[in-house]
């Protein structure tokens, strides 16, 4: 699942960005209102943490300009206000929930799992594809039912190859949308995580689904692209 970090302080928003990831979710950051606002419209994302307090456009701001054009992302405000008004306030303007500073990084983790669970943008929960099932809220992945023994990286390469299953996918595109990475011709971060996958695959199921396309990339199919 992919979430957005709309915060100023840069400290902060690495902190979130480093937590989350390690919970094996895919993780933008923008450090002002318009440029989270932007991000929010250009990209599909599953839960944007906005900071109350932004340079150039707030919150606030952002938050009523996202509903007002429909957007049903779920929404955390983060804020160091924390009078009733100000809570008040934010839920009023659209947001899911509000979370004042200083808060605990497993409190936050577990009001974005509760937003995940609720839901609002359109994207399912479980993605599948021949006989392997992927619950992107539980962050289980299993193959005949039986559970895939997958690191958050792994898991996030076989969510994003569920999503486009039957498609060739690129390296240079699996290095921008899982790794937030530009193309390193030298890397082969991504060749590594396929190999695993694949091997954790073919440990539990009857045939291949993983399949690289020599010179262009990987997809996932029942059959061997010829």
């Amino acid at each position: 699942m992919r979430i957005l970090v709309v915060e100023d302080d840069r400290k902060v928003a690495s902190f979130l960005a480093k937590g989350l990831r390690e919970e094996g979710y895919s993780v933008d950051v923008a450090n002002d209102g318009d440029d989270g606002l932007l991000k929010a419209r250009v990209h599909e994302y599953d839960l944007l943490l906005l900071d109350v307090m932004l340079p150039g456009r707030s919150g606030l701001e952002t938050v009523r300009e996202l509903r007002a054009s429909e957007s049903m992302v779920p929404i955390l405000l983060l804020s160091a206000r924390d009078s009733r008004e100000d809570i008040v306030l934010g839920l009023d303007a659209g947001a899911d929930d509000y979370l004042t500073k200083p808060f605990a990084l497993d409190e936050l983790l577990a009001r974005v799992r509760a937003l995940l669970r609720r839901g609002g943008a359109a994207r399912p929960d479980r993605l599948m594809y021949d006989d392997v099932e992927l619950d992107r809220v539980a962050h289980r992945a299993t193959r005949k039912g039986e559970r895939l023994d997958l690191t958050p990286k792994e898991f996030q390469l076989l969510e994003f190859l569920l999503l486009n299953a039957e498609r060739v996918v690129r390296r240079t595109e699996l290095l921008e949308k899982v790794w937030d990475l530009h193309f390193d011709p030298m890397s082969n971060v991504v060749d590594v995580h396929v190999g695993n996958l694949r091997k954790k695959l073919r440990e539990t199921g009857d045939r291949e689904l993983l399949h690289t396309v020599r010179g262009v990339g990987y997809v996932l199919h029942r059959e061997a692209p010829r």
